[in-house]
């Protein structure tokens, strides 16, 4: 049975000694976040929008992330189960919504899937999610976990990594449609709608955030919230240097492209 969240964390142990921070000063804390741990930063990120990495490791990228798209709905439905307040339940809805489509089914994934098309992916394999690299599995997972486990406010605030959201799809699609072929309009379609949906969304949650946490160790606990959500974003990308960069080993039952040349295990 899926119990309702408490709406605020449990007492720190040891409670914060400082004053709270006023509404600017929260706000440039959790800007401060993104410029410091986004995983815009991180090298494999850089080497995908530069234009340097080969067509099987976009591939690789793609497959992976996948996953995550794909549990985005999963991550917000286990939240809207555990939301007492009807009028929060129904605005956080459109997420899912703009992930799967209402009736029509025209919603996020199936453009992601574009993508992957576009890749020569097999879309059954992608959909599968049998390819998967394990981090990639574990790091989305624990994400699901973590709002299904913790307090309303935490959970909420988990999700204020769109806050950064809008600069990468933009920093993305300008890169991959200067340096690859297959970067057309449909294969780009999702982060070219996803800028606008991220923005509208971190606008409701931010302003969420800031108006319910009350005390310092509330502040505390939301930007603590928002580190492990950008520790999950980062950790897909450990994994896919690892996997498919350098050093170039693809653990066992992962996605292997055609013709890529990784190392192997030792015997």
């Amino acid at each position: 049975m899926i119990m309702p969240a408490p709406f605020y964390p449990g007492s720190p142990k040891t409670p914060s000694d400082k004053v709270k921070l006023t509404r600017e000063e929260f706000i440039t804390a959790l800007t401060q976040l993104g410029k410091e741990r986004y995983h815009s930063l991180h090298p494999f990120h850089k080497l995908l929008h530069s234009g340097k990495l080969s067509f099987e490791q976009v591939q690789a990228w793609a497959l992976n992330r996948f996953y995550y798209q794909w549990s985005i709905p999963r991550k917000d439905l286990t939240l809207m189960a555990r939301m007492n307040d009807v009028d929060i339940r129904v605005e956080w809805r459109s997420r899912v919504i703009d992930h799967e489509g209402d009736i029509d089914g025209q919603g996020g994934i199936k453009r992601y899937l574009q993508l992957c098309e576009r890749l020569n992916l097999d879309i059954d394999y992608v959909k599968s999610c049998e390819g998967l690299l394990p981090a990639s599995r574990f790091a989305v997972d624990a994400y699901v976990n973590f709002v299904g486990s913790r307090s309303l406010l935490e959970a909420v605030a988990s999700s204020l990594t769109e806050i950064y959201a809008p600069a990468i799809h933009a920093e993305r699609i300008s890169g991959l449609s200067k340096h690859y072929e297959w970067a057309d309009d449909y294969a780009l379609a999702y982060f070219k709608k996803r800028i606008g949906q991220a923005r509208k969304d971190v606008e409701f949650g931010r302003e969420w955030v800031i108006n319910n946490a009350i005390t310092r160790d509330d502040q505390n606990a939301v930007l603590n919230a928002v580190k492990f959500k950008t520790e999950v974003l980062w950790a897909q990308l450990d994994a896919l240097y690892y996997a498919y960069v350098d050093p170039g080993f693809i653990p066992p039952g992962a996605f292997i492209p055609k013709g890529f040349n990784g190392k192997k295990w030792a015997e």
